[in-house]
């Protein structure tokens, strides 16, 4: 996918990640719409992008993510891409987790994503892409991560299975897996504490990873 003139919608784009992707693309000239909850780092990304399309949202509010995708295909006036940068950390043995913080794993990590790329899947163009950041805990599955590591193997499951639905279409839905982030991500968890970790990429190295995703319609 060129990046240069698409029109994209990041959810997520409050979080590290998602707004360095978002200052990235805009630097790169794709037209983006930017979603989050945070009210106040939403309007200052907006302003760092050039006053681009903003709108707040709760992961908890499944319909809300996806009217956000309609909002975007409006004000883009069509979707080329979106990339969803929507997530949660919780830690701790699977026993010491309570039903309450699963729940919320789940619906932040893997209903919302889903939410957000159900709805944009019938919009989104041929040629265009769809992508969820789930990581590498995927394919690792760490100790004392059991309940985040479910949430994001469920999105990673979706995905691959829409993958196989869309090829027809000819639109890319990537799962990207990456690796640990030094994003800060780890310390606003839902429960727990993170374990020791080695120090991992940059954020700015893993939008470049994204973005190179993107291009390529690599997995």
């Amino acid at each position: 996918m060129k990046i240069e003139g698409a029109r994209i919608l990041v959810p997520g784009a409050t979080g590290a990640i998602g707004s360095g992707l978002a200052e990235r693309l805009h630097h790169r000239g794709a037209h983006i719409a930017v979603a989050g909850r945070d009210r106040a780092a939403l309007a200052r990304l907006a302003g760092v992008c050039g006053e681009v399309p903003a709108r707040r949202f709760d992961a908890y509010d499944l319909d809300r993510c996806a009217d956000t995708v309609v909002w975007a295909h409006e004000v883009l006036d069509g979707l080329d891409a979106v990339v969803v940068c929507v997530g949660v950390p919780g830690f701790g043995p699977a026993e010491t987790v309570g039903d309450a913080v699963a729940e919320h794993l789940v619906t932040v990590n893997a209903l919302a994503p889903m939410a957000f790329l159900r709805a944009a899947l019938p919009l989104v163009t041929e040629g265009g892409a769809v992508a969820a950041v789930t990581g590498i805990v995927v394919d690792v599955a760490p100790v004392g991560m059991a309940d985040y590591t479910a949430s994001k193997a469920a999105l990673s499951s979706w995905l691959s299975t829409v993958r196989r639905e869309q090829r027809r279409k000819g639109v890319s839905v990537l799962d990207l897996r990456l690796h640990h982030v030094e994003s800060g991500f780890a310390r606003r968890a839902v429960a727990g504490s993170a374990p020791d970790m080695p120090r991992g990429q940059t954020v700015r190295e893993a939008v470049d990873k994204v973005v190179e995703a993107l291009e390529d319609g690599a997995r």
